[in-house]
């Protein structure tokens, strides 16, 4: 897996190791008793971003898709003679690929260089020159470096989501990844939620991706709360973060 380097692209925040494994919100009847009372709290559930709030694979998704783009970049050069101009972070991470769908953010990705590719199909090999294609290879990409490294999460937002859970406020996660079972997972941490959005119910539904709030609502729905009494805790720019505000 030379040359993913997740590292150079970490935040300013400070994430532990899975191995330090969140404590499980208490339940028994004495933490219930000293928790505030519901009906101090404006809002009655708060729906978590996963990647970058939760955990720290915004790094490993940057680096996943960095090897991608980059390989296929220079496979258009060798074989096209296009120049080359790299995948990066700040300049396309960012605008076009992080928090949307897989397929949406190839095809924004691609459009702003100009590539045109097929679509193609869902069972397509990482090997085709089609969206389908490289949607395939990054995710094997992005799964090669989960299982070699593990997954970090947020010690702070970890400590947030239990004192959620003491205070009586209900719990979820909405994310457009279709990976959160295996991030969750290993990470430890899926307990902690009482209901996941993710992209693959967010493909049984038929429900838009980011920055279309459908995920979070049906989070909220899921939860028995309103959206007007719900909190939405993301990562995304200010561009996206409009509609949590607008739940």
């Amino acid at each position: 897996m030379a040359g993913l380097c997740p590292a150079a692209f970490s935040g300013t925040a400070s994430p532990v190791t899975s191995s330090l494994r969140p404590i499980v919100p208490p339940v028994n009847a004495a933490a219930a008793l000293a928790a505030p009372s519901r009906a101090t709290w404006a809002f009655d559930a708060v729906i978590f971003d996963m990647d970058g709030v939760i955990t720290d694979t915004a790094a490993v998704h940057s680096a996943a898709w960095k090897h991608m783009f980059d390989e296929f970049l220079r496979a258009r050069e060798r074989d096209h003679g296009e120049p080359l101009r790299e995948f990066t972070h700040a300049q396309d991470y960012l605008r076009y690929v992080d928090g949307k769908p897989r397929l949406q953010g190839i095809a924004a990705f691609l459009a702003a260089r100009d590539v045109h590719l097929p679509t193609g199909a869902a069972d397509d090999p990482p090997s085709a020159e089609t969206i389908h294609g490289l949607g395939r290879r990054k995710n094997e990409l992005f799964h090669a470096l989960v299982e070699a490294e593990g997954v970090r999460v947020y010690a702070s937002s970890i400590a947030l989501v239990g004192k959620l859970w003491r205070a009586g406020i209900q719990v979820g996660l909405a994310t457009s990844s279709k990976n959160a079972a295996l991030i969750l997972g290993k990470a430890g941490v899926r307990e902690l939620f009482a209901t996941v959005v993710d992209g693959l119910v967010a493909e049984q539904l038929q429900l838009p991706g980011k920055p279309h709030p459908d995920i979070f609502a049906a989070a909220c729905a899921r939860l028995g709360s309103s959206a007007a009494r719900a909190i939405v805790i993301e990562d995304a720019g200010i561009q996206q973060f409009v509609f949590g505000v607008a739940l």
